[in-house]
């Protein structure tokens, strides 16, 4: 390291030469292990009702890691309703603090409709209060979810909900 008052420092670092890195082959037997298939084969059409642009944005960039999956965006509860009965998405991300509904009515007025609420919805929130998780899985939430999200829990949820969706092949 070099030092200059006023005018900055350098810094440098040596690293050992190492073989190529192994790939990561268990990883990927876990996952399809544990899901049944492997997560390249995770497919379907996710709804995200959120009026937040930057979470909606990496939500997208999440996604890409799943080609397969097709991201639907509702700025708010009335689209996302209207959105959920036009397009019969296999899954919903819904966000509690929405600017014309809570999400807690969005959720109630999705199990209200006998055909919507074959939906599974899983709420992604900041809202960490203790008795908001057990509350919202009662009246019908699949998962809560706490921002900053857990990327890790959220590519699993994505492909056990997906995977649940996918017509089963039927066995010869």
């Amino acid at each position: 390291m070099t030092s200059d008052v006023d005018r900055g420092s350098t810094f440098w670092i040596e690293l050992a030469v190492s073989d190529a890195p192994r790939p990561r082959v268990a990883a990927s037997r876990v996952a399809l292990a544990a899901n049944g298939h492997a997560p390249s084969e995770t497919a379907g059409v996710v709804l995200y009702i959120e009026d937040n642009q930057s979470n909606v944005r990496l939500m997208q960039r999440v996604l890409q890691r799943r080609p397969g999956v097709r991201l639907l965006h509702a700025p708010n509860g009335e689209d996302g309703i209207r959105m959920a009965r036009d397009e019969r998405p296999a899954l919903i991300f819904l966000d509690l603090h929405l600017p014309d509904m809570s999400g807690e009515d969005v959720l109630e007025r999705l199990w209200q409709d006998r055909e919507l609420r074959r939906i599974p919805v899983a709420v992604l929130s900041a809202d960490a209060t203790p008795a908001h998780p057990s509350r919202l899985k009662a009246a019908g939430a699949v998962a809560y979810l706490t921002k900053p999200l857990e990327i890790r829990e959220v590519m699993r949820l994505l492909d056990e909900q997906l995977a649940a969706a996918r017509p089963q092949e039927s066995e010869p």
